[in-house]
């Protein structure tokens, strides 16, 4: 069950999708269907929680605001459950489900962490309008960064479109983009192990090279396609993953 928010102020960075269409459009790129638990994070008005109602078995809608969750609740389709609450804080659902969300932009980069920190959460896959910067840095495969190393052993992340500002009410200063964030099956790193990859991740970026012997690093380095002085924003989520690997002494 979701935490409720400790307290409920209006917050900043809202910038909501002004085309019902625009929002049909994005859930139907998203291949929701009628099995899936769908999370809506910073649900807003609505327009897109409406359309998930339409084609979802279940719809999560998280909203912070007080007056906007109120208005949600009031008009909500039966299969919709409302959720007044942090979504920083927010316990994810038990089981399988996906997120569709227009996410607060000065909020994106933390409800993110909470979402694919921990890859025991049991998230298939979320289609997210962000910020175009932060959708193209997620999307890219390089220069690497420490969350993609980290997050891209188990999900995978692609660019899927660009949104003007014009698209949104009020218009934020910068143009957004769809995020397409995807689970790997199966992982490259078993996800009981992810506190030891994410402190081998962090000392390795930290140092500018992974922590591995010079000689299983090049060697690696001429199977995998990477550079004998390859440095940690060179190398993929594939070769931070073997790197991993031949640092615990695995095949």
């Amino acid at each position: 069950m979701a935490g409720r928010a400790r307290s409920a102020p209006r917050t900043h960075g809202r910038h909501f999708l002004r085309s019902r269409r625009l929002a049909e459009t994005i859930v139907a790129d998203a291949g929701i269907g009628p099995a899936d638990l769908v999370v809506d994070v910073g649900a807003g008005t609505g327009v897109l929680t409406r359309e998930l109602a339409r084609r979802a078995r279940a719809v999560w809608a998280v909203e912070l605001d007080p007056s906007l969750a109120a208005a949600l609740a009031r008009s909500a389709a039966p299969n919709v459950r409302v959720l007044e609450a942090d979504a920083t804080r927010l316990r994810w659902p038990d089981g399988p489900f996906k997120v569709v969300a227009n996410l607060p932009f000065n909020r994106t980069t933390a409800i993110l962490r909470g979402l694919l920190d921990d890859p025991r959460v049991p998230l298939a896959s979320a289609e997210l309008v962000v910020q175009w910067e932060l959708a193209a840095k997620r999307a890219a495969v390089w220069p690497s960064t420490l969350a993609g190393a980290y997050w891209g052993a188990w999900y995978r992340f692609a660019l899927i479109r660009r949104l003007p500002a014009c698209a949104f009410g009020p218009e934020p200063d910068v143009d957004a983009g769809v995020l397409r964030i995807e689970r790997r099956d199966p992982p490259l790193v078993p996800a009981e192990e992810h506190n030891a990859y994410r402190a081998f991740v962090r000392r390795g970026f930290a140092r500018s090279r992974p922590e591995v012997p010079p000689l299983a690093f090049k060697r690696l380095g001429r199977e995998l396609g990477f550079a004998p002085d390859a440095r940690a924003r060179d190398l993929d989520a594939r070769h931070w993953a073997a790197l991993y690997a031949a640092r615990r002494g695995q095949p």
